[in-house]
């Protein structure tokens, strides 16, 4: 269910799973039909010598590699800014996949003759298949579902991953440029030579087993990323054999050149085609989609602030929140690490340890609290007549998920626990912090003061509360 309100795939007039599944499988029937068309040119070019003539044009071998290494470039951009975001292990993967495959097309662009280099060395020369090649084994990396405990740790691992991609394509290009063995002059291996066969080989099961795991997530949430990604694992498992079987600058030797430069594009045009808010959340986990963490929740809004606006003009109080909200959120955010959910208005809403790696989230929380009604206070002394703002705080599990569809979808938290920390909000006097039982409980040695059992909106049972002076010595 929650899956399906990631990304509104499933048209609900339709007239039941089995239609849907029959339409399913006729799409990949179809799909895998197309996909073939590659490597059936590939072989009627290879089996009619008088159709695979030789065409060198440097300025178009170079212009088209390029192309498709900058292409590949701004999806790995895009994808591994949402994992960070998101914390997902699997749009980071891909996002590596892609990087791979950018950094050495654009080491074997400058394997074109005449154009940057003279001449190639012989690393420029076989980057094209590594980079395919190592982009196989991030694919493949990208098709595992982690749950919570370990998409933390295994997002750190992929962090650390691209860090040591980038010097060893760095490393890869100094070497070729500097010509040092192995990576001198000459052309290196040759296609057909059996290191580069096994190679070939590897990767081509490894994007295979990527392609039918993206074909099964699209048949769970549809959605056209997904199914993007799938015909991109195919088209580069098809380039990977093209590189085999094609002499340099015949007509099959271009092929595998198109067939990437395709495959890059059917993604970014995917992701293009989804909607821009949580544009890769058909590729999210099930634990981005909806996962579930022990977070604490921050919400913070200025008392009197309706009253405040009837007396004065939009344009006034616009410059109010804005200087209130310039040194609130990075109170929140740079000092403590928060994660800004939403501005509703005058109201903050802050989460603590959406990606699952902040188990001092109570602590960061009321750090956070505190921070912000002493900046906030520093504005507000200045501005008499200003409203001033309320902070509540309380700890427990949540729901961290995708909400919407195409036309408004937002990444956000859902459960009792957030409930609870709005309604706390408003109990809590002006200036100050009111804290949960809950997050109490995980703030040793704070002084407070009882607001006592409270009754609150939409609870059965009273809940404590209690106003936070301050935290232990060493902890604010």
């Amino acid at each position: 269910m929650a899956e399906q309100a990631a990304g509104g795939r499933r048209d609900p007039t339709s007239t039941g799973t089995g239609d849907a599944g029959a339409r399913s499988r006729r799409c990949v029937v179809l799909g895998a039909a197309v996909l073939a068309l590659p490597l059936v040119g590939l072989g009627v070019l290879r089996t009619s010598e008088g159709l695979d003539h030789q065409w060198q044009h440097d300025s178009t071998h170079f212009w088209l590699v390029l192309g498709a290494a900058v292409l590949s470039a701004v999806t790995a951009y895009g994808t591994g800014a949402a994992a960070v975001r998101r914390g997902d292990m699997r749009v980071m993967y891909v996002s590596l996949a892609f990087l791979s495959s950018a950094g050495f097309l654009g080491l074997h662009a400058l394997a074109t003759p005449h154009m940057l280099l003279e001449t190639a060395s012989a690393g420029f020369n076989v980057a094209t298949p590594v980079g395919i090649a190592v982009g196989s084994l991030f694919a493949v990396a990208s098709v595992r579902d982690v749950d919570a405990e370990r998409a933390a740790a295994a997002m750190r691992r992929a962090r650390r991953l691209r860090v040591v991609l980038l010097v060893g394509m760095v490393a890869w290009g100094a070497l070729s440029l500097l010509r040092l063995p192995p990576f001198g002059a000459g052309p290196g291996l040759a296609p057909t030579a059996p290191v580069m066969v096994a190679v070939a080989v590897v990767a081509v099961v490894l994007y295979a087993v990527a392609a039918v795991t993206y074909v099964r997530l699209w048949g769970r949430r549809g959605g056209l990323l997904p199914a993007a990604m799938a015909a991109s694992m195919v088209l580069l498992a098809e380039a990977m054999v093209a590189i085999v079987l094609a002499p340099n600058w015949r007509y099959s030797w271009w092929e595998w050149h198109v067939l990437m430069l395709v495959a890059f594009v059917l993604v970014a045009w995917g992701a293009q085609q989804s909607w821009h808010e949580e544009r890769y959340a058909d590729l999210y986990t099930a634990d981005t989609l909806a996962g579930r963490r022990e977070m604490t929740i921050l919400f913070a809004d200025l008392k009197g602030f309706t009253t405040f606006s009837e007396a004065h003009d939009p344009a006034e109080v616009t410059d109010m929140l804005n200087a209130y909200f310039s040194v609130a959120i990075p109170a929140v955010v740079r000092r403590h690490g928060g994660t800004v959910d939403r501005l509703i208005g005058d109201a903050i809403m802050a989460t603590f340890n959406r990606l699952g790696d902040q188990p001092d989230h109570a602590l960061r929380a009321a750090q956070a609290g505190l921070d912000l009604q002493r900046e906030t206070s520093r504005i507000a002394d200045g501005h008499p007549g200003w409203p001033r703002f309320r902070v509540g705080i309380n700890s427990g599990e949540v729901v961290v998920s995708v909400l919407g569809g195409q036309g408004g979808r937002t990444h956000t938290v859902i459960g009792d626990a957030v409930n609870v920390a709005s309604r706390i909000e408003g109990q809590a006097p002006v200036g100050g912090v009111a804290v949960t039982a809950d997050t109490l409980a995980q703030l040793p040695g704070a002084v407070v003061e009882s607001l006592g059992p409270l009754d609150l909106k939409g609870k059965g049972e009273r809940v404590e509360a209690f106003v936070l002076r301050e935290l232990a010595d060493g902890a604010s």
